[in-house]
């Protein structure tokens, strides 16, 4: 299936990306598409034989628990509305705790990476087993990008991914933006990456921009395209023709003249690698040590998808198992191996508790302040603790424009200052109404007229009047009660 170059559709740019010249097919985010109701501008492009992708965020294929059957059966409604001839999702975890670990819910909001360990894989490849079944064309999906490292991992990147296709048959979405950014924060070489993919099962690639601030490389797809990224695509396009390419914007939006030249720098570069096939030379680096920056900037890749919560299991213990440094011979021996003794569904379900706990324990860490588990680098979890709050605060105010108008400055500290207290449990409508119930319970913001602004604004949207403390106090409490 050829693809040709695409970009990805956004409210914001409709009108833009239906004006661009040599635009084969789009992207869309699935979570943002009603079923009932295609933006005229999807439709428009549809009826001018634009292919249309819907790009799902939510699924959580590499969480503990099996994909949730409502949120599969909405991405399959929404690849039958488009006619698309593939849906795509991610390789990654967006929610954790429940049942399983005795705890509190918590979403993260954003894309965060699963350990390449034997027993996440047996994980992942149930769950996308299962969301095959329910969907009605192929699933690919997409390698992210991550600031942390799990310790103890068995796989490297593109083992992990080689694997994941040969046990599942599923497709991959490449992101060269996300191979740099792994290139960077954790030393990963993005050509041993490539070399070891199952180059054929490639559906389409990404290529997005970025930002480096204190040693770390912030994914943020609301930069221009770097040339470091573009070298990576070089790398890919040497070894092989992607049937797609797709250049993905989701903040910062330039003129519609900016993206026309970003999408011409990406066929001038597939146009001279396909016809110099000379690679240049990808040298590993080692991961850079990081400073607590005062400010980290929002990374607007993933729509989202308060108690702490209180695992009753410690985190498991570190694991022994095959290391990044054995050889590639050496691991492809060992996967092949395994390969031919299918896990079984106890081992599974094993498995499945055991990556529960640690994923519980990490997303505990970034977003409700508990310590950071063993092995981590607590430095790390706080520059990416403080990227999910910012984040979370710009969705946020997104869904509900009215509140950085009302509190002005101090939107952005006030709320940032409520996220660490109090975690993600539900979408960021419901953030934004409990937020605004926060303040107004402890009579802010100091500002009577700007008081009076958000009550009104809180009354509109959720009831008669804010309740007091100790009604907060008891809907906490009814809270944790219902989240074990």
């Amino acid at each position: 299936m050829k693809l040709g170059i695409g970009i990805g559709w956004r409210p914001e740019i409709a009108e833009a990306v239906e004006a661009l010249p040599g635009i084969d097919w789009v992207e869309a985010v699935a979570e943002n598409i009603c079923v009932d109701h295609l933006p005229d501008s999807l439709v428009r492009l549809r009826e001018r034989g634009v292919t249309v992708v819907p790009h799902g965020v939510s699924l959580g294929l590499g969480g503990a628990d099996r994909p949730d059957p409502g949120r599969l059966a909405d991405l399959a409604a929404r690849a039958t509305l488009l006619e698309a001839p593939l849906v795509t999702e991610h390789i990654a975890f967006v929610r954790a705790g429940g049942p399983r670990t005795a705890s509190r819910r918590l979403e993260a909001g954003h894309l965060l990476p699963v350990p390449r360990t034997r027993e996440a894989l047996d994980v992942l490849c149930e769950n996308v087993r299962i969301a095959q079944d329910a969907l009605p064309v192929p699933l690919a999906l997409e390698n992210i990008a991550a600031l942390i490292s799990w310790p103890d991992e068995e796989l490297t990147e593109g083992r992990f991914l080689a694997e994941l296709v040969e046990r599942t048959g599923v497709r991959l979405l490449i992101d060269v933006a996300n191979l740099h950014t792994n290139h960077v924060n954790r030393g990963e070489n993005p050509a041993a990456a490539l070399d070891e993919l199952p180059l054929e099962s490639i559906a389409y690639v990404h290529v997005a921009g970025g930002v480096e601030r204190d040693g770390v490389w912030h994914d943020t797809h609301a930069h221009p395209v770097t040339r470091p990224v573009l070298d990576v695509l070089t790398e890919l396009r040497a070894r092989v023709t992607p049937p797609g390419v797709l250049l993905e914007r989701d903040d910062d939006f330039p003129p519609a003249s900016e993206l026309a030249a970003e999408l011409d720098l990406i066929r001038d570069t597939l146009d001279t690698a396909a016809h110099h096939p000379a690679r240049p030379t990808l040298r590993a680096r080692p991961a850079r040590d990081v400073r607590v920056a005062r400010e980290v900037p929002e990374v607007p890749e993933a729509e989202a998808p308060q108690q702490h919560p209180h695992p009753q299991q410690p985190p498991p213990e570190p694991t022994t198992g095959v290391t990044t440094a054995i050889t590639t011979a050496t691991t492809t021996t060992a996967a092949t191996t395994r390969l031919r003794v299918p896990p079984t569904p106890e081992r599974t379900t094993t498995a499945r508790g055991h990556l529960a706990v640690a994923q519980t324990a990490l997303l505990s860490a970034l977003v409700a302040g508990t310590p950071a588990p063993e092995g981590f680098d607590p430095r790390r979890l706080a520059v990416q603790s403080r990227a999910l709050a910012a984040k979370r605060a710009g969705i946020v105010a997104k869904v509900a424009p009215e509140l950085p108008d009302i509190l002005g400055e101090d939107y952005r500290r006030a709320f940032i200052a409520y996220a660490r207290r109090n975690p993600l449990t539900t979408g960021h409508r419901r953030d934004a109404l409990d937020f605004a119930e926060t303040l107004l319970s402890v009579g802010r913001p100091a500002d009577p007229a700007a008081r009076r602004r958000l009550t009104q604004w809180w009354r509109d949207r959720s009831g008669s009047r804010p309740p007091n403390r100790a009604v907060r106090l008891v809907r906490a409490a009814r809270g944790v009660l219902v989240g074990r």
